[in-house]
């Protein structure tokens, strides 16, 4: 008996065929696991970070479809004078602009951790 059916044996391998998987997940694929609930259901929370000195404020977890995230975000863009972007579940907004999203997003029917 072999190397690599003493391997196969104990790791639970198979090595017989030609062909073999190695293919890896791809750990960047978003997964659809959130479902998309109505916008007076969210729970949002705000995170403030500085990156390379600027800051830049999150907003989110935002459990809507992709188009629906978008059309937000440039709401924001639009009423805040300030550049963002979406990154999974989160908006992402340049600035320390906490209170005025918070206002923003309450006149428009959004709810708050509090």
């Amino acid at each position: 008996m072999g190397l690599a059916d003493l391997l196969a044996q104990n790791m639970g391998s198979d090595l017989s065929g030609n062909e073999f998987d190695t293919k890896k997940e791809d750990k960047k694929k978003k997964s659809k696991s959130s479902e998309v609930i109505p916008k007076n259901q969210h729970q949002l929370v705000f995170t403030f970070e500085k990156r390379k000195g600027k800051p830049v404020t999150l907003v989110g977890r935002f459990y809507l479809e992709e188009k629906d995230k978008k059309e937000l975000l440039k709401l924001l863009k639009k009423k805040l004078a300030c550049g963002g972007s979406i990154k999974e579940e989160w908006i992402e907004l340049q600035g320390d602009v906490k209170q005025k999203i918070k206002l923003t997003l309450e006149k428009e029917g959004w709810k708050f951790k509090k």
